[in-house]
């Protein structure tokens, strides 16, 4: 087969599927999406070269550019590997038919050429190597610098493949770029100066352009015997056999009815790739009140700050809470066949939620070192998310219809499951809920009033936790099977 036959297949396949239309609203959205970004892109490729040259008058542009193209590269790396999209062929009715498996799996490697990461790059890199070129800078030279920065960026692409073959490679190039991040924060080491003359090389000799080549031509004849090494009907068809690790979870028992839900959540989590890469992710949340605390401009802006707080504790409840009841859509069918209390289902997990939550605030101590008021912010926002915005969440699950599959991870631009426009809409009270209980009476008050506040309205919603989860207890029974018949479609 050819190229343009895989294309066309790819394309009906695609037109074909059972979600296009129901969906299209959602791509309509990643289309603008990407726009957006393709267009911030275009814009810091012309103007990087300009914003450097006014900061930096007595530096070389180009110079400051290259060195700090490591963070791109380690950056690019771990952005790949949580939101691209590895390619996916039906491959089982090809190992039938007389194909060159040789064919499908270039084609396979190919699609990945077309993956908006790396048409990304391009549309920041080309402006950019323009306006080196007007500049005065050697157009040959200027070229062949584009030509290996290109070949790098195949290369992190090939590479992706196989960190998500391997989690622990993937973790060694987190802590690498973290622990990069960190050295040159604290003026400990600068890796920047040494990376930046391998960059710079690229123009300077020219001639090095053939290592980045050489390294894309490895990185894809690796893949492609990794596939191949795979590629048979056995394999195909061939169930996988997983092998789990029994944990002790007796200490559950404690909390009685709710128990049973909590161990199989548990072991959901730890068990399947899209919970794992949900609890990595909330994790990250963590630091995102460094974004915010160590700005001085951000210092006298409270509501900044309490928009910061309620973030740095919320991530687990935001990106696993948001996704209930869709954890449970692979089985959800069997559950309600069950005498499953809804009740005890939802309790089980707002209390996870609120779990998570205290686990996060605990992790949060070290930020006492940008000020008790800092410290007593965050505390005030786990508050509100143990609260009010766990029960907000809950709500919001029960317009959620969205299978899930578990051991797929969510990728951007291409995987949409678990997500809605719904999720959009009541993603705002939990985002601007805090920010306006804690503003009103900070402006008409003080700062201490708006903490204690947004401290006692997750009080209130603990007060009030029957009538809320009996309230939602009535939507979700509204709507079983509704949701029953939504977790059955497949795509």
């Amino acid at each position: 087969m050819t190229t343009k036959q895989f294309f066309g297949l790819e394309w009906k396949q695609f037109r074909r599927s059972s979600f296009f239309e129901k969906g299209l609203a959602i791509k309509i959205l990643m289309l603008l999406a990407a726009l957006y970004f393709a267009g911030i892109a275009i814009l810091a490729g012309v103007g990087i070269f300009f914003i450097f040259k006014k900061s930096f008058p007595d530096q070389d542009p180009f110079l400051i550019i290259n060195n700090y193209l490591i963070y791109w590269v380690l950056g690019d790396l771990a952005l790949r590997y949580f939101m691209q999209q590895l390619p996916v062929m039906n491959i089982k009715p090809m190992l039938l038919l007389p194909i060159k498996r040789q064919s499908v799996i270039q084609f396979l490697l190919l699609k990945t050429s077309f993956s908006f990461f790396n048409i990304l790059p391009l549309l920041f890199f080309i402006p950019l190597t323009i306006v080196l070129m007007v500049q005065g800078y050697n157009p040959l030279m200027a070229l062949l610098w584009f030509v290996s920065i290109l070949a790098i960026s195949f290369s992190i692409n090939f590479l992706n493949f196989i960190l998500n073959k391997n989690n622990s490679a993937f973790y060694v190039v987190v802590a690498i770029l973290a622990s990069l991040i960190c050295l040159q924060y604290f003026g400990i080491f600068d890796i920047t100066p040494y990376t930046g003359v391998f960059f710079n090389s690229f123009y300077s000799i020219g001639f090095t352009v053939l290592l980045p080549l050489a390294l894309v031509v490895f990185l894809f004849k690796a893949n492609y015997r990794l596939l191949r090494k795979n590629f048979y009907v056995d394999g195909a068809v061939q169930a996988k056999k997983e092998k789990f690790k029994n944990y002790n979870l007796e200490f559950l028992n404690r909390f009685g009815t709710l128990a049973t839900f909590l161990k199989n959540d548990v072991k959901m989590i730890t068990r399947n790739a899209r919970p794992k890469q949900v609890l990595l992710m909330s994790f990250f949340f963590l630091f995102y009140g460094l974004f915010f605390f160590t700005q001085d401009i951000y210092k006298d802006m409270p509501v900044v700050i309490a928009f910061a707080g309620v973030f740095v504790t919320g991530g687990f409840l935001m990106t696993f809470g948001q996704l209930v009841p869709s954890w449970d859509s692979e089985y959800y069918k069997l559950m309600m066949s069950q005498n499953v209390s809804y009740r005890k289902y939802l309790e089980s997990k707002w209390l996870l939620m609120a779990i998570g939550c205290g686990v996060s605030f605990i992790l949060s101590t070290p930020y006492i070192y940008f000020g008790w008021e800092t410290y007593v912010m965050i505390a005030a926002g786990a508050s509100f998310n143990i609260g009010l915005n766990s029960f907000i969440t809950l709500f919001g699950g029960a317009l959620n219809r969205v299978p899930i599959e578990l051991n797929q991870k969510a990728k951007a631009f291409s995987n949409t499951q678990g997500f809605n426009p719904t999720q959009l809409l009541i993603s705002l009270p939990k985002i601007l809920g805090p920010v306006i209980i804690f503003y009103i009476p900070y402006k008409l008050i003080n700062f201490n009033a708006g903490i204690v506040a947004l401290a006692l309205s997750g009080v209130l919603g603990l007060v009030f936790k029957s009538y809320f989860l009996k309230m939602i207890e009535k939507i979700y029974q509204k709507n079983k099977y509704k949701t029953i018949s939504a977790f059955s479609e497949k795509k």
